[in-house]
């Protein structure tokens, strides 16, 4: 774990120089992502840190979206006094991420888990847009921390009970009537919160609004899927008490996520709307993982990476509408083909992938969560089709209010586009549609 620390120690000691911050971030990504295709020893680092094939694609893609943060946070670089600082929370935010994906102890795991908050935290309360930052911070905090602590008990209890914390020597557990029912609530909703499920999910588009690009764009990107990385991880030591409350979390997913493709339909913020349509994606993450399954397991893995990057993607162009008119309501930005017709393709180009369209990542993964939940109720199919219906019903709005129509008559002139601006949106949509051709052999 000290070698791989290395790379991110250097990064900090350089944090003043901006662009070797970058071009460091892309080179560790780079030498990450060649473990896909080779199997050399010299990038066969994830097995001599203890990380499997789940923990390694979640590093991969905490790398990549903090790399694209660097890129698209130009506006601190150019107004902001602290860019150092800036960058040595992003880093900071990112050794946590790598402790948590890669961490074989359960406490450690609940440790780095929990000490992700804090960055992230830092950078709603220092570069937050609004005034209500405040407000926004202490929703997120509070609702991560009330959770929490349950789950810090339950860890401490299952040490007494089991004699180790070890994540792969963990063993199911059964036959202690309620206690072990209560034992597995109070583990299991400390990563719904994070994931988030429906009705724990207000801190979120709170967190999402007041937050700066970086801060939205490693939410979306990455901390959401904590929760179901979590949830893969625990869920082995109460496989028994699971069978019996799956129904719950299924049905709750499932309407909730309807529910919210109906509360992004109203909306007129666009990060808002964005960040509603995350809890819709994670309901269906939550599904396949709570199913048990194979086809399960690998849906919510390829969907959780494909909404990390296309997410983060569409919260890139709403900030870029923001920096240009000040404002992130539909009703103010329409028309913005008019006067940004070059962003007009990468507001396509995403929220299509959003609506998960062919060749997207989210394609792959709504159609191994779709059969996975299939197999398990019939009955799931009428939701499902709601849902599904919604999703593009909600994109297809968010698109056509901003991009058609007369635009507000005080936008006289505005850049269209700069060079890291598309660069940025390239590198959130390339991944986005060119893994999938790897990810189809999890099919065969």
């Amino acid at each position: 774990m000290l070698k791989f620390m290395i790379p991110l120690v250097v990064l900090i000691k350089y944090s003043k120089e901006w662009k070797i911050v970058q071009v460091g971030m892309f080179f560790v990504s780079f030498i990450l992502s060649l473990h896909c295709y080779h199997n050399f020893y010299l990038f066969s680092v994830g097995f001599n840190l203890g990380m499997d094939y789940i923990s390694y694609i979640m590093i991969m893609l905490s790398f990549w979206v903090v790399s694209l943060i660097l890129i698209s946070s130009q506006k601190v670089k150019k107004l902001d006094n602290f860019n150092s600082m800036f960058i040595m929370v992003n880093i900071m935010l990112l050794v946590f991420l790598v402790l948590t994906f890669s961490s074989m102890d359960y406490l450690m795991f609940y440790i780095s888990f929990e000490a992700s908050l804090i960055p992230t935290l830092i950078l709603i309360l220092g570069w937050g847009y609004q005034p209500e930052r405040i407000q926004a911070g202490i929703y997120m905090l509070f609702y991560t921390l009330a959770f929490s602590l349950p789950l810090l008990v339950s860890l401490l209890v299952y040490y007494s009970v089991s004699g180790s914390l070890i994540i792969n020597l963990s063993s199911s557990l059964s036959g202690m009537g309620y206690v072990s029912k209560l034992w597995y609530i109070s583990t299991v909703l400390a990563f719904m919160v994070k994931l988030p499920m429906f009705m724990f999910h207000l801190w979120l588009p709170k967190a999402h609004v007041e937050a700066p690009i970086a801060g939205s764009m490693i939410l979306a990107g990455v901390l959401l899927k904590l929760g179901g990385y979590g949830l893969i991880r625990v869920l082995i030591m109460f496989q028994e008490n699971n069978k019996e409350f799956c129904w719950l979390w299924v049905s709750v997913s499932i309407m909730g996520g309807v529910y919210i493709s109906l509360v992004c339909m109203r909306q007129v913020d666009m990060k808002s709307l964005i960040a509603y349509s995350s809890v819709v994606h994670m309901s269906l993450v939550l599904c396949g993982i709570v199913i048990f399954s194979w086809w399960g397991l690998a849906g919510c893995m390829i969907l959780m990476v494909g909404h990390g990057l296309c997410s983060s993607g569409l919260f890139c162009l709403a900030n870029m509408v923001y920096e240009r008119t000040g404002s992130r309501s539909l009703m103010v930005n329409k028309g913005l083909l008019t006067f940004m017709p070059s962003m007009g393709l990468w507001w396509f180009l995403l929220s299509v992938s959003n609506m998960a369209s062919p060749p997207s990542l989210n394609l792959m993964g709504e159609i191994m969560l779709i059969l996975t939940m299939l197999s398990w109720s019939k009955l799931t199919i009428f939701g499902i089709s709601l849902l599904s219906f919604f999703s593009a019903s909600y994109t297809l709005y968010m698109y056509s209010l901003s991009q058609h129509g007369v635009f507000y008559n005080s936008l006289y002139s505005c850049c269209s586009g700069k060079v890291n601006e598309y660069l940025s949106l390239f590198l959130h949509w390339l991944p986005l549609n060119i893994m999938i051709l790897n990810s189809t052999l999890v099919m065969i």
